[in-house]
Parts: C-alpha cells; sequence; structure tokens
C-alpha cells in the first residue's frame, strides 16, 4: 500500500512549469468570463420571473424565497469583475476563490428557475480549482508586480503546486465523462449500444424542437432514416465515455481520448443542434497538453553558423 501510495503522489504531485497552469488560467477563465458576459442579459431576466418558479437547486437551496432584482444583478456584476481578476492574475489569492464562488452561485441560480444547462458543470468545477491553486504566478499582474519588487528572483520554477491543479483538472474531465457512461448503462443497460435509444432519443429530440420552433438539425432527421448507423454510434460513445480514466495514465492515450470526446460533441452538435462550447472549443481538455511548448514553437530558430 505504501508503494501504491508513493506512485499516487509521485504521478499526482508531478511537477509541471508555472507558465502551464497560468496558459490554462487564461483559457478557462477567459472563457467563462465571455460566457459570462454574453448571457448577463439572459441570466438576469430570472429576477423577473414569477417567485412561484423558483426551484432551488445546489447551493441556492440556502435561499428559501428568490433574490430581489437588484442583489441578482449586483452577483452579476460581481461575478464579471471577479473573472476579469482572475484572468488578470489581480490578487488572485482572493479574486481565485471568489470568481469560483461567484461563478457557482451565479449560473446555479439561474439553473434554480427551470432548465438545469449541465454544460456548465464541468467550467464551473475548473474554474473552482484552478482558483484554489497557484495558478497566477506567470502570465500575470501578480507576477508582473513580485517581478518590479525583486528583479534578481529567479521565475518560478516547475514544481509539484504546479502540476497538481493540472492532474485535479483533468481527473475532473474524465470523471464527468465516465459517470455521464456509467448513467447510460443504468438507464438503459447495454441495450443503449444494441437497439435505437440513440436513433430514438435524437428523432425526438429534433422533432420536438421543431414542434417548438426552436434550432433543430436537419442532418440528424435524415440520419435516422438508417438504423444500422446509430448501435456503433452508441457503442462507440460507451467506449468513450467508460474508458475515460484511463486518459489519466498515459499520454497517447490521453490525446486519444480528448480527440474522440471532441469528435462526439461535435456529434451531438451535428446531429441534435445540441452545443457544448467549452468543450468543442477544445478548453475543456487544455490540462492534458503541455501548452507551454506553443509558445517555444512560434519562436523563429536561429540559422546554424556557416
Amino acid at each position: 500500500m505504501r508503494r501504491l501510495l508513493d506512485r499516487f503522489d509521485r504521478a499526482f504531485f508531478a511537477e509541471a512549469p508555472a507558465e502551464r497552469l497560468a496558459i490554462v488560467r487564461l483559457l478557462v477563465g477567459g472563457f467563462a468570463l465571455v460566457y459570462l458576459c454574453v448571457r448577463a442579459v439572459h441570466l438576469q431576466r430570472v429576477g423577473h420571473l414569477p417567485p412561484e418558479g423558483f426551484r432551488p437547486i445546489g447551493v441556492i437551496s440556502a435561499l428559501s424565497a428568490p433574490l430581489p432584482l437588484w442583489a441578482v444583478r449586483g452577483l452579476i456584476g460581481a461575478a464579471i469583475a471577479a473573472g476579469a481578476a482572475f484572468v488578470a492574475g489581480f490578487k488572485f489569492r482572493v479574486a481565485g476563490p471568489l470568481f469560483g464562488a461567484l461563478l457557482l452561485w451565479v449560473l446555479s441560480y439561474r439553473n434554480s428557475w427551470g432548465m438545469v444547462f449541465h454544460t456548465e458543470n464541468l467550467l464551473v468545477l475548473h474554474v473552482i480549482a484552478l482558483g484554489l491553486a497557484a495558478a497566477a504566478d506567470a502570465y500575470s499582474l501578480d507576477a508582473r508586480r513580485a517581478a518590479a519588487l525583486s528583479a534578481s528572483a529567479p521565475p518560478p520554477a516547475p514544481h509539484g503546486r504546479y502540476g497538481w491543479p493540472l492532474r485535479l483538472l483533468c481527473a475532473i474531465t474524465v470523471t464527468s465523462y465516465f459517470i455521464a457512461g456509467v448513467a447510460k448503462l443504468r438507464n438503459s443497460g447495454l441495450d443503449w449500444a444494441l437497439s435505437d435509444i440513440l436513433r430514438n432519443y435524437v428523432a425526438h429530440d429534433n422533432v420536438r424542437k421543431i414542434a417548438l420552433g426552436d434550432t433543430h438539425s436537419p442532418l440528424g432527421g435524415a440520419l435516422v432514416r438508417y438504423g444500422f448507423l446509430f448501435p456503433p454510434l452508441a457503442l462507440a460513445t460507451l467506449a468513450v465515455e467508460l474508458g475515460a480514466p484511463l486518459a489519466l495514465f498515459s499520454r497517447r492515450v490521453a490525446v486519444v481520448f480528448c480527440g474522440a470526446a471532441w469528435l462526439f460533441h461535435l456529434g451531438v452538435l451535428l446531429t441534435m443542434a445540441i452545443l457544448f462550447p467549452y468543450p468543442l472549443l477544445g478548453i475543456a481538455f487544455a490540462g492534458f497538453f503541455e501548452l507551454e511548448k506553443m509558445r517555444d514553437l512560434r519562436r523563429p530558430r536561429r540559422a546554424a553558423p556557416a
């Protein structure tokens, strides 16, 4: 057991450069900030809804009644301000946890009024994990200020404190996919991959959207005519989701998993017009890659001396 724990410790707390974690902070925080800004008007509209529609979930269960409109708008504004500090890496020890808490509250409050947007769950968990880490030791206003105060101090060396948040983000990502696969098996068993369940789901989703005048997928409607296509697609979905944890143990498997998961979300968009922007932009998988090396690839190589 001691040997197993030592191996886990070396893997989970493996050294990583501060730049890699900082790039992930910029990507994840930048997406969250833009997402909040784009949806700000929609998020505050719940303040106009009748209180009878309030069904608190998650952290919002602490409330027994809806918040007044001014409080809803104030919390959204505070979340956007904290998000800007998060991305800039300004006073990150405060801004990091604060943005995670406010993002969780604002999105949970919106989801307490009807349809739950489960597409937001992974983003919120990633922001919380980054907010509790030393994710602003590079590419941040805090790092620039520290360098100005101590010009002789060297840049931060690779360390486990920059590695564990990345491993945690990866673990959160694969766990979310694994849970989705387990849910399919619990609800449908192997019939998910051996019957027309996926085909019927695609057909029902598009017919419902057409009836409601919502955006639907013409491609999905056309493909349901060919029943033989869907069992292999359903089986591939299960393989990606249930096999997701293997991505934590091999870099090659991680690359395959990220590519397969991205294709899965692309398929969902094309067949059901359901958009998962966070993984489709690749940001959900950023923790798996050595992103700081992209900076080195862009640098022009010096010609070798004659």
